[in-house]
Order: structure tokens, then sequence, then C-alpha cells
């Protein structure tokens, strides 16, 4: 009994109690009460306030600085934008008046056959009836194994490549077209369809898909005459086996514009040369 009895009266540990009153005397703040220990912290608030003080007046003396870097830098921006945009005007139109004096030697020197001529150099822009021919990707990526593109060394078989377009452009030229454009693109006896990665260039300006393909001539002759082609087929093997989107139809009017830039050149006999040591008077078209 005499133990509990102590428990009782001496429920709280002499170590707590003392700890307790000494944190009475010493105040609930936790503030030092020595001298030594009140310069410490007025000393360290003091370079607190410095540092603080010191940040606040250089930023506040270097945003002009910056603000005037960052308002010159965006007026060099807008000066070298607008005077990109002006050397790009000045190309077009000087590109525009090489193309309409080339246009027009081809319509002086080519006689009789001016307007034959500058048809089959894309000198002049092409209205009347044809077909309209859209390729374009398959929706998802399509499975490989066998085709008339497997020794190519496609990897994605699902895409339209540069050499799809050039099979479908030889074939609506064998089939009877007599000016071509693709996505805008006027085609001549001159232009080239290559490949840049995984873009198809026409006279080296990249196109997108999907390609829409115009033909002028006899419409619904120079459809029924391509789908009946080597090419043709081709095209029709590639939407079969490989997802390729096709679609063609006989138009009553299209309209091509000129090709954009044209590249004159003319083939002259060389004077008083007339044997077989003469084959090197070279090819064009004038």
């Amino acid at each position: 009994m005499s133990l509990l009895t102590n428990v009782m009266d001496h429920s709280l540990d002499d170590g707590y109690a003392e700890a307790a009153a000494r944190r009475g005397e010493t105040g609930r703040s936790g503030l030092p009460r020595t001298l030594r220990a009140k310069l410490g912290l007025a000393l360290g608030l003091v370079l607190v306030a410095v540092v603080i003080t010191v940040g606040a007046a250089e930023a506040r003396i270097s945003a002009p600085t910056l603000a005037k870097e960052r308002g010159e830098l965006i007026d060099r921006i807008e000066t070298g934008n607008s005077n990109a945009d002006e050397l790009a005007r000045s190309v077009d139109k000087l590109r525009g008046e090489v193309g309409e004096k080339q246009r027009q030697a081809l319509e002086k020197h080519g006689g009789a056959k001016a307007d034959l001529v500058a048809l089959l150099s894309g000198a002049n822009e092409v209205t009347g009836p044809g077909v309209k021919l859209v390729v374009d990707d398959a929706k998802g990526a399509a499975g490989g194994g066998g085709g008339p593109r497997e020794s190519a060394d496609f990897s994605d078989t699902g895409r339209v490549r540069d050499h799809d377009m050039q099979r479908v452009v030889n074939g609506l030229w064998e089939s009877g077209a007599e000016a071509i454009s693709i996505n805008g693109q006027r085609l001549t006896a001159l232009s080239a369809i290559r490949a840049a990665g995984d873009a198809i260039l026409v006279d080296n300006k990249p196109l997108a898909p999907p390609y829409t393909v115009l033909a002028v001539g006899d419409g619904q002759r120079l459809s029924t005459a391509f789908q009946n082609s080597a090419d043709g087929q081709y095209l029709h093997v590639l939407q079969q086996n490989y997802d390729i989107r096709t679609s063609i139809s006989a138009q009553d009017s299209l309209r091509l514009p000129a090709a954009p830039s044209l590249i004159v050149r003319t083939a002259e006999p060389i004077a008083g040369g007339s044997g077989k040591g003469d084959a090197d008077t070279g090819k064009g078209t004038s």
C-alpha cells in the first residue's frame, strides 16, 4: 500500500517538475535572456535586413536596364522580320518578272507552235476538262510482306512515297494528259519528284498529303486509260494491299497554274559542224 500511496502522491516525476519550473522562470517566449544572446540576435536581424535591402535596391536599379535590353531585342526582331518580308516580296516580284520575260520569249520564238511550246513548258496556266486523282497515306500502319514495293526497302508501307507519285505522274502522261499539277505545283518536262526523309519534294518544294493530282485532258477517256494502265494497276495494288487511299474522278473544268519558275534552254548547231564529232552540241528545250 505504501508503494501505491507514493505513486498517487508523486504522479509527476521529479525531473519533469524541475524542468517545468525552470521553463517557467525563463518564460514561454523562448527568447534569449542574457545580454550577449540578445546582441547576437539583434546583429543577425540587422544583417538579414541589410541583405534584403541591398537585394531590393539592386533589383530596382537593374530593372530599367533589363527592360531596355528586352525592348532593344524586340525591336531587332521586328526589324529583322520586316526586312525578311520585304526581301520575300522583292524575290516574288523579280521571279514574276523573270517568268513573264521567259514566257514572252517562248511566245516570240515559238512561231506557229507558240501555244504548244507554252503548254509543254508550263509557261502558261491551263484550263479544261480532265481528271482529279487524290492519293493519301493509310489511316494506320500497314503490314508488310511482298508486293510491288518489297524491293524498295520501305519500312512504313502505309505511306505514299516519291516512287509512287513518279509512277502515278508517268502513268497519266502516258495515258494522254496534256498538263499535270500536284497540290498546285505545275509539272514540266524538267520537273523532279524526289524524297527528303518522309516528305515528297516536287521541284524541291515539299508537299504534304493528301496529294491532289490534276491532269488536263479528255476526262473520261483519260481516267479509263490510266486505271487500265500498268501504273494504274500499281496504284490499285497499293490501295488493296497497303490501305493507301485513292480516288479518281473525271472533271468538266480544271485550272492548272503556270510553273513557278522556268529554265529556258536553247540548242544551236555548231557552225560548220555536221559530222559525228558534233555530238556535244547538247540538248535542250526552247
